[in-house]
């Protein structure tokens, strides 16, 4: 892979990155997500409001098809039709933010998609991740397989996750 750099300017932050790998490749063993950035925008994630305003970082592909919401967020285009969100503040006040990613974990996805690497935080944030699995568990728990009306707001929120929570 050739080294790129990667210049952004969006409403939360002005800077850049490096990538280091190539697009959807050589991931941490531990971090095995179900779904694409471009996967999770198309099925319907965040309320459609999550990266209306910093498209130019991002493949143009990523947006073809996905569900956003420019205004505000808008329920109905997440995929099971729930808020499965906290607000951004609640993020920040318990401390889950990055200052380099201040979305939160689906921009830090996004970008070490693309081939960022920050190797601490990108420990963290995968920790973070693997501690999702707890509701895959209670999904197979609680429902009959593939029954997508069982604990709609766990299956949205694992879509966040980027787990396909359309397959337990």
């Amino acid at each position: 892979m050739a080294y790129q750099r990667i210049y952004f300017k969006d409403k939360m932050q002005e800077g850049f990155y490096d990538l280091t790998e190539d697009a959807g490749q050589n991931f941490h063993e531990m971090f095995e997500p179900e779904l694409t950035p471009k996967e999770m925008l198309a099925l319907g994630v965040f309320g459609g409001k999550y990266m209306t305003d910093c498209k130019d970082e991002f493949p143009k592909s990523w947006f073809e098809g996905a569900k956003l919401s420019p205004q505000k967020k808008d329920i109905r285009l997440n995929y099971f039709k729930v808020d499965a969100s906290l607000p951004l503040q609640a993020w920040q006040d318990k401390g889950w933010i990055h200052p380099g990613d201040p979305r939160g974990w689906f921009q830090w996805y996004c970008r070490y998609y693309l081939g960022r690497r920050l190797p601490e935080e990108d420990l963290r944030q995968i920790k973070r991740w693997k501690a999702m699995r707890r509701h895959i568990g209670a999904i197979r728990k609680n429902c009959q397989p593939l029954d997508l009306n069982c604990r709609k707001k766990q299956r949205q929120a694992l879509l966040h996750w980027a787990y396909d929570s359309r397959k337990i």
